[in-house]
């Protein structure tokens, strides 16, 4: 019998730094760029794009820095959002639609809506989020 061929995924990481909205959507814009480059479907790439974005906006609204990992294989895209941050004390409360403890300020330039993870949710494949009080939260998202 032979051994299937596992394929090496293309791996982009990205920092992402707490309140820098200035390179906030870089990570994603780049991923998007790259999806382009390598044949992805637009509607594939749109969804990738959403939950990218969304998870990068967190990151630099609610932790205190973080990453965000994009693993490419044909077809399948597995973001991995990590940060260093508050955690979510109440995750059931916070994948409601419209849920935010975004300040004012934040609100007041155009997000905190909170549709950051539900709208990662519904754009992923599979969706996971573990988040500890105190020590951060990570978010794994297979976009197929």
């Amino acid at each position: 019998m032979k051994k299937e061929e596992r394929i090496k995924p293309i791996v982009m990481r990205f920092v992402v730094e707490q309140g820098n909205f200035q390179l906030a959507g870089e990570a994603s814009s780049r991923i998007k760029s790259r999806l382009l480059q390598l044949g992805f479907s637009g509607s594939l790439i749109r969804r990738i794009a959403i939950a990218t974005y969304e998870a990068e906006m967190n990151l630099v609204i609610h932790s205190y820095g973080g990453t965000i990992e994009a693993q490419i294989i044909p077809e399948i895209v597995t973001i991995l959002a990590s940060d260093t941050g508050p955690g979510i004390p109440d995750l059931e409360k916070a994948m409601q639609e419209g849920f935010s403890t975004a300040p004012e300020e934040i609100r007041e330039m155009g997000f905190g809506a909170g549709m950051g993870l539900p709208n990662m949710r519904n754009c992923s494949t599979e969706f996971e989020i573990v988040s500890e009080i105190g020590k951060g939260t990570n978010i794994t998202m297979v976009i197929s």
